[in-house]
C-alpha cells in the first residue's frame, strides 16, 4: 500500500523558517510530479509549489521568492524550504505525488506562524 509520510511542521514566529519533508513508500515507477498544497479551515486546498521529474518548478504567487521546492527522484522524496514565513502561511500542508495518472496524498502537517 502506498504511503506518503510528511514531517517538519510546527510553530514558528513570523520571519522564521521551516522545512517540510515527504517520503513516498511503495511507489516504484512513474512518479512525474510532486507537490505541496495547503488548506485552512473552510477553504479549498490550494497549490503551494510543484516540481516535475525533470526539475521544472511552479509556485503560487504568494510564496514566490520565499519558498523553495526540491525533489529527489531516487529517494522518492520532496521537500519544501519555507523562509520569511508570514501568519497567512498558517495552514495544514499536504504533499502529493502523481504516478501513472494516480494521485497520492500525505496525511498533512500543521504549520503555524505567529505574529
Amino acid at each position: 500500500q502506498v504511503q506518503l509520510v510528511e514531517s517538519g511542521g510546527g510553530l514558528v514566529q513570523a520571519g522564521g523558517s521551516l522545512r517540510l519533508s515527504c517520503v513516498a513508500h511503495r511507489i516504484y515507477v512513474g512518479i512525474n510530479v510532486r507537490g505541496w498544497y495547503r488548506q485552512t479551515p473552510g477553504n479549498e486546498r490550494e497549490l503551494v509549489a510543484v516540481i516535475t521529474r525533470d526539475g521544472a518548478t511552479n509556485y503560487a504567487d504568494s510564496v514566490k521568492g520565499r519558498f523553495t521546492i526540491s525533489g529527489d527522484n531516487a529517494e522518492n522524496t520532496v521537500a519544501l524550504q519555507m523562509n520569511s514565513l508570514k501568519p497567512e502561511d498558517t495552514a495544514v500542508y499536504y504533499c502529493k505525488f502523481r504516478a501513472l495518472g494516480i494521485e497520492y496524498w500525505g496525511q498533512g502537517t500543521q504549520v503555524t506562524v505567529s505574529s
